[in-house]
């Protein structure tokens, strides 16, 4: 049975993360597949950390989530499509929204730049090139999957759906995350019980179809990205996780009790 849940994500609400903290460490490795073969891409890292940041309008002082993201084909794969992809996003610790996204993006003959502020007052986003009316609870790409990470997905059975809006290129997109329920997924620490999701993507120049990508994340309080597999026109990518650190539930963590937390 479908769940349109988006009351989760109602502005300003205060949500509990009882899944990340400041200090956490992602990595992941990149590899590609087509008809010539499989590839190793490149790397990912993701970062968490924390900031502070005084209200110009009130005064108030609010904790911010830093959270960084970088990805970067090696030199191999640089000679068929050069990829030096750097997100960083500012989350309110409070409602898990983000205040502001910075992207610098450079993946083959496309390069973007942009620095977007979201203003809640007014309801809207103002990026380098315009500024446009958002929805209260819109997220950036990196903030949705952190937001995502909080919720408990034992209220979601399998075949259920669940909606959100996030910002990217001037436009607000409205997406969907399926969830398809249960698996255990075969990684390089053994056998690991995990949630099988399928989040809607924008086709366009990447992607041809809506719901190209498949993911896995840990089934336990932590809900970290093990891994990813997307169809691209042109052949595949996959997403491995590979290191991680400052977990906030290392003692119920599904990868700690299979590698004693290395990074």
């Amino acid at each position: 049975m479908a769940l349109l849940l988006c009351q989760y994500a109602i502005a300003q609400d205060i949500l509990i993360n009882r899944a990340f903290i400041s200090g956490e460490h992602l990595g992941y490795k990149l590899n590609y597949s087509s008809s010539l073969g499989e590839f190793n891409a490149g790397m990912a890292d993701v970062d968490v950390g924390i900031l502070k940041k005084r209200d110009t309008v009130n005064g108030q002082v609010r904790t911010l989530y830093h959270i960084t993201g970088t990805g970067s084909s090696n030199r191999f794969f640089d000679f068929f499509y050069k990829v030096r992809d750097h997100f960083e996003t500012f989350v309110d610790s409070a409602t898990l929204l983000p205040v502001r996204f910075i992207r610098q993006t450079h993946e083959g003959h496309y390069i973007f730049n942009d620095d977007v502020t979201f203003d809640r007052e007014t309801g809207t986003a103002v990026s380098r090139h315009k500024q446009i009316p958002v929805p209260d609870n819109v997220h950036d790409i990196i903030s949705s999957v952190y937001f995502m990470r909080t919720l408990n997905l034992d209220d979601f059975g399998t075949d259920s759906t669940y909606y959100f809006n996030f910002f990217l290129d001037d436009s607000v997109y409205h997406s969907v995350v399926k969830v398809l329920g249960r698996e255990l997924l075969e990684t390089k620490w053994g056998l690991i019980p995990c949630l099988k999701l399928k989040p809607m993507v924008a086709t366009g120049e990447v992607f041809a179809k809506k719901y190209p990508v498949t993911m896995w994340v840990t089934d336990d309080s932590n809900h970290i990205p093990v891994r990813a597999e997307a169809r691209i026109i042109v052949g595949a990518v996959t997403m491995e996780l590979t290191g991680f650190s400052g977990l906030k539930n290392p003692d119920g963590s599904v990868l700690n009790w299979k590698t004693g937390n290395a990074r």
